[in-house]
């Protein structure tokens, strides 16, 4: 099915790539939408109807701007493929035993599946899995922020947020160590510290363009750090009973220690509502900790790259010099989520259309989720996934353990 539709758009990309738009006259159209603009204010300098005939222009040349952009070979047919994927991936992620993984995992994953038994991917349809893994990604990221009430997080306490801190300095640090003292790569074993320690995939896509990791990188990563969350999902509700935890105390533990969203939701439903709220609330406290981490990866990026130029033998006043002329690399799209979040807050956004953000957030995430997949195979995931899966599973144990001991310690294990 996700053949035909590739073959379909690429037809139809290809039939309509080289026809132009025309005005009413029958000669080609200028779309630039400030010629548009100035054209409309022309004709309505000397009617009534101007500001009506000015919205009107504009709007059409919007229209005409975006029919041109996906008729840009290898755009329609891509973007049809990875949301045919996407979802594919929600859709399963309703199965029982599958919801664990979640949506973007499962995107991932269809994704290397359809590569593998396709034997590649279509060429017609190159550009447009690049744009779902790049400008899609980024635009789900924003959205994502409608997820998080930052006056939830303020009323939680500083308990709550020293907890979130600590494990993710903690965290970070140890699963990016084993991971280099295994081979794994620098941004590999980054990507899948960041993924633990935070928040899943979604941790792992933010990261990645402040890393400049490559795709098979990103996917690899993001796949490890959703089984990895899988198994001690199992295993939290399995180790519930011995823990001498209350549920507030389980729910803060599930909440500042499991990897994905997903995970701490599937820990924590079944021990009730009072553990869920409070699983759900540490988990979107380590989420709004992504900011800061992007950041300080950002400049922790740029001090590598200078310390590995210096290592081959450059001039080292040369490469000072150039690196003060660069700019500290900035994700723009996290201070986006970060504005969501905001607009979240002051309740401006009602409900269900903010509920309406974070499943379209979600959608785009997969989509993205579904590119990385599109271009990673399976051997290379073999080759890969083993280090840094060793390494994840090394933090993952340290974060479980140092979780239970901090919730105690801070009073929240009743």
């Amino acid at each position: 099915m996700a053949k035909s539709v590739v073959n379909l758009a690429g037809k139809w990309s290809s039939k309509t790539a080289g026809q132009g738009w025309m005005d009413r006259s029958g000669k080609a159209a200028e779309i630039s939408p400030v010629n548009g603009a100035a054209a409309a204010r022309a004709a309505g300098a000397a009617s009534p109807e101007a500001d009506k005939n000015l919205a009107g222009s504009m709007g059409q040349r919007l229209f005409q701007n975006a029919a041109s952009f996906l008729r840009k070979p290898g755009l329609l047919p891509g973007l049809l493929l990875t949301a045919l994927l996407a979802f594919t991936a929600r859709l399963l992620a309703g199965v029982p035993g599958l919801g664990v993984l979640g949506p973007l995992v499962l995107a991932i994953l269809l994704g290397m599946a359809y590569r593998e038994l396709r034997g590649g991917v279509p060429q017609a349809a190159s550009a447009g899995i690049a744009f779902s893994s790049r400008q899609l990604l980024r635009l789900g990221i924003i959205l994502l922020g409608m997820r998080l009430n930052l006056m939830d997080i303020a009323k939680a306490g500083p308990q709550v947020l020293l907890i979130d801190a600590i494990h993710i300095a903690v965290t970070i640090p140890v699963v990016f160590w084993i991971a280099t003292k295994l081979g794994a790569g620098r941004n590999l074993g980054m990507l899948t510290a960041c993924g633990t320690a935070i928040c899943g995939a979604a941790a792992v896509a933010a990261i990645s363009p402040q890393l400049k990791a490559r795709h098979e990188e990103t996917a690899v990563a993001a796949a490890v750090v959703a089984i990895l969350g899988t198994i001690f999902t199992v295993a939290y509700t399995l180790l519930y009973p011995v823990l001498q935890l209350g549920t507030l105390g389980y729910g803060a533990w599930a909440g500042s220690t499991l990897h994905e969203v997903a995970h701490v939701l599937a820990a924590a439903a079944p021990m009730g509502r009072e553990a869920l709220d409070m699983a759900i609330l540490v988990k979107l406290a380590r989420v709004a900790m992504l900011v800061p981490v992007a950041l300080l990866l950002g400049v922790w990026a740029q001090r590598a790259a200078r310390g590995r130029r210096m290592a081959a033998g450059e001039n080292g006043e040369a490469v000072q010099g150039n690196l003060k002329r660069e700019p500290i690399p900035v994700p723009w799209f996290i201070f986006g989520f970060l504005a969501m979040s905001g607009v979240n807050t002051l309740g401006v956004v009602p409900q269900s259309v903010a509920d309406g953000m974070v499943a379209a957030a979600y959608l785009l995430i997969a989509m993205a989720m579904a590119g990385l997949g599109l271009g990673v195979d399976f051997r290379v995931f073999r080759r890969l996934g083993g280090k840094v899966f060793l390494a994840g599973l090394a933090g993952s144990i340290v974060l479980a353990v140092l979780g239970l001991f901090l919730v105690k310690a801070f009073g929240l294990a009743g």
